[in-house]
């Protein structure tokens, strides 16, 4: 009997124009705005920036802050979210101005470990300078001789800082967990 027999052909793609090479070099996965290296990464992180160094600069206003620890610690934790958010963005800013994407996993875990340990330091500072407040205000009563006015701005600015940093700290750890 003579059966034709199916056979597979292997069909070669054709070459890359100079055109397509050069398309196919820009072509980017999608960046979910918030992440490193997007305009929603620098808007959060220049918000972080902003509140920290509020909260910064009201609590070194006062004369009395170093006679409280939490204070102190509040003052060291948001100094901290300073120079880590001034750092991030400038990366940002670079990104954004040569167009790269930092999608490099070394890189995502490196912004990831440092979200994680800046928000967890300004969180703990801000909620053990909001005791202490609560404490001078509400317990004590002796909102006449201390800055407890400077001292609730400062805390809800370190609050309103760690707002900015947890986004941050999600989605870079949600684009790392999602390799």
């Amino acid at each position: 009997m003579n059966v034709s027999r199916p056979s597979v052909h292997p069909v070669e793609a054709p070459p890359l124009t100079d055109m397509a090479a050069q398309n196919a070099l820009r072509v980017r996965m999608k960046d979910v705005q918030g992440m490193p290296g997007t305009t929603g990464g620098l808007v959060l992180r220049l918000c972080q920036l902003g509140f920290a160094a509020i909260s910064l600069s009201v609590m070194a206003t006062t004369s009395d802050f170093p006679s409280v620890t939490a204070f102190c610690y509040l003052v060291a934790a948001v100094s901290v979210q300073c120079v880590w958010s001034l750092s991030l963005a400038i990366v940002d800013v670079y990104a954004l101005s040569v167009r790269r994407s930092l999608r490099n996993c070394k890189v995502v875990g490196f912004f990831t470990i440092g979200d994680g340990i800046t928000s967890t330091l300004t969180f703990a500072a801000a909620c053990a300078s909001a005791g202490i407040t609560v404490l001078i205000a509400n317990d004590l009563n002796k909102c006449d001789v201390n800055h407890c006015k400077r001292f609730e701005t400062a805390t809800a600015m370190a609050f309103i800082s760690w707002f900015a940093v947890s986004p941050s700290f999600l989605l870079n750890f949600w684009s790392l967990a999602s390799r």
